[in-house]
C-alpha cells in the first residue's frame, strides 16, 4: 500500500510506502504526525469514502428474477481508481480529522493505492455477507465461492419488484467495496503522541460519558484514543490473539512496564506494580505506566493478525533501556503478522532496529553473539519488511523551505541510514572531544 500526500501543512510532498514495519524520522514540525494522522482517518472510515457503480440492468435483473450474477474482475480492474475516487472525498474531509482550519487544506491531495499482487487475491477468495431488515430477516444474501471470478447476489423478498433501486445498488456498492478492500486495507489502531497529556486523563475525569469533540478542538486519533478508554470496560471482555497464542509477549510487554493494568468494578483503571498488593490510579502511576496504557490494553484485548498498529513517538517517557525493549517487542508483532507503523525521535529505537537487522545473517559469530546478548529468533528482522522515511527540509529558491519525506537506505548488514540522528551524534561528538582534547598542551 503506498500513500502519497501534497500540501498537508508544513508537509510540501511525500511518498511512502506501508510495509510489515514502517518507521517516520526526522525534525521536530516536518510533518511526520500529520501524515500519519491523515492515513489513520483515511484506514478508520474507508467504507464511508468508496463506492463502486453497479450497472442498472444488474439491479433489473435481481429485482425481476430475485437472482444476479456480478463479475468481480472489471471491478478489481478499476480498484485504484475506486481508491482515487474515495481519496478526494476523503480529502474534504481532513480538516476534521487533524482538527484544523479547513482555509489550511485547500490545495491538499491525498492518495492511497494498492499493489496489483494484493488484488488479485479477491478473485482467489471466499466472500459471504447477509443484509437483514428491521426484523431481523435476511432480505439479501450475497456470496462468492473460491476462485469463482462472480459474486451472488439473492434478493429473498417476493415484493421484490417495489423495491427502490437506490437501495438496492448501496446494499451491492458496499459489498463489492468490502470485497475488494477487506483484506487489502488493514484495521488501523493508532496511539497519539498526546496519550500521556493533560488533554485525556482531565476530559477522562470531568465526563461521565462517552466524549465527542467537533473540530477544530481535537484531532480525531486523540479523540479515538479518548475514547477508547471510556469503553475500556467493555474492551476488556475480549482476549486478543496475542492473550489467546502468544502470551510469552504479554509477559514482556508487563516487565517492561513492571507490573498490569486492570478495570476495577467502578470502571476506574488501575496499574498493579508486580509484588506490590497495591492499586495505583493513573494520577498515581508514572509517566511510563500512563504512556503504554493504551498499548497494554491494545495487545491484551484488541489486536488481530494483519492489523496496523501506528504510535506517534513510543519512546515518551520510557527510560532508553525501555525504549530498546519496546522496539524489539514491535518487531516481534511485526513477525507475528501484524503492521506497525512508528514515528520516533529516539536514536535507541532505531539502532536497537538496526541490531535486530544486522544479527540477522545466519553467520556463526553472529548466532553466538544473538545468544549472549539474548536476542530472540522472532525478533530479528530482514530489510524487505521495512520502509523507512526521514522528514526533512530543502531549500527552494525564491521561497522558503519546502518538507518533504525522502526514503532512507537499508543495509542487511549496516542498519538504516538514519542521517537526521546520526548528524546530531557526530556535531555532539565534536563538541565533546574538542572539550577534552583542545586544550592547550
Amino acid at each position: 500500500m503506498k500513500v502519497s500526500v501534497e500540501n498537508l501543512g508544513v508537509l510540501k510532498n511525500a511518498e511512502f510506502e506501508v510495509g510489515d514495519f514502517t518507521l517516520v524520522c526526522g525534525d521536530n514540525n516536518t510533518g511526520k504526525t500529520y501524515a500519519t494522522y491523515a492515513l489513520y482517518g483515511f484506514l478508520s472510515n474507508w467504507r464511508q469514502w468508496l463506492s463502486v457503480q453497479i450497472p442498472r440492468p444488474t439491479i433489473d435483473a435481481l429485482l425481476k428474477k430475485g437472482v444476479a450474477r456480478i463479475d468481480v474482475r472489471p471491478f478489481v480492474a478499476q480498484a485504484n481508481a475506486i481508491l482515487n475516487a474515495g481519496c478526494e472525498r476523503y480529502t474534504k474531509y481532513l480538516p476534521n480529522v487533524l482538527g484544523a482550519k479547513a482555509d489550511r487544506f485547500k490545495e491538499t491531495s491525498f492518495r492511497i493505492s494498492v499493489d496489483d499482487h494484493a488484488l488479485r487475491t479477491v478473485v482467489e477468495s471466499a466472500f459471504e455477507r447477509k443484509k437483514r431488515g428491521s426484523e431481523g430477516h435476511t432480505i439479501f444474501s450475497l456470496s462468492k465461492e473460491v476462485e469463482d471470478s462472480s459474486l451472488t447476489v439473492s434478493l429473498l423478498l417476493n415484493d421484490r419488484a417495489d423495491w427502490p433501486h437506490r437501495v438496492v445498488h448501496e446494499v451491492i456498492s458496499d459489498s463489492m467495496i468490502e470485497l475488494l478492500f477487506a483484506d487489502v486495507l488493514p484495521r488501523p489502531f493508532l496511539i497519539s503522541a498526546e496519550r500521556t497529556g493533560s488533554v485525556v486523563f482531565d476530559e477522562l475525569d470531568h465526563h461521565p460519558y462517552e466524549i465527542t469533540f467537533h473540530a477544530p478542538d481535537h484531532p480525531v486519533p486523540v479523540q479515538d484514543n479518548v475514547n477508547f478508554i471510556r469503553r475500556v470496560t467493555h474492551t476488556v471482555r475480549s482476549d486478543s490473539f496475542l492473550a489467546i497464542d502468544h502470551k510469552d509477549i504479554l509477559d514482556e510487554f508487563a516487565d517492561i512496564i513492571g507490573g498490569c493494568f486492570g478495570v476495577d468494578g467502578n470502571g476506574i483503571i488501575y496499574f498493579e506494580p508486580a509484588g506490590r498488593r497495591v492499586r495505583l490510579t493513573m494520577d498515581e502511576s508514572s509517566g511510563t505506566v500512563r504512556s503504554l496504557l493504551l498499548l497494554g490494553f491494545y495487545l491484551h484485548h484488541v489486536a488481530r493478525p494483519g492489523d496496523l498498529l501506528m504510535v506517534d513517538e513510543p519512546e515518551l517517557s520510557l527510560h532508553p533501556n525501555n525504549q530498546r525493549r519496546i522496539a524489539r517487542l514491535f518487531a516481534r508483532l511485526a513477525n507475528l503478522g501484524m503492521r506497525v507503523f512508528l514515528t520516533t525521535h529516539s536514536d535507541y529505537i532505531v539502532k536497537e532496529w538496526n541490531t535486530l537487522i544486522m544479527l540477522n545473517h545466519g553467520r556463526p559469530y553472529l548466532k553466538k553473539l544473538a545468544k549472549e546478548e539474548k536476542y530472540r529468533t522472532d525478533e530479528l528482522l530482514v530489510p524487505d519488511q521495512i520502509r523507512v522515511y526521514m522528514a526533512k527540509q530543502v531549500a527552494v529558491e525564491g521561497s522558503g523551505p519546502d518538507h518533504i519525506l525522502e526514503p532512507a537506505s537499508i543495509d542487511p548488514e549496516l542498519g538504516i541510514e538514519a542521517r537526521t540522528f546520526d548528524d546530531t551524534i557526530n556535531e555532539m561528538n565534536q563538541i565533546q572531544d574538542a572539550i577534552v582534547w583542545g586544550h592547550d598542551g
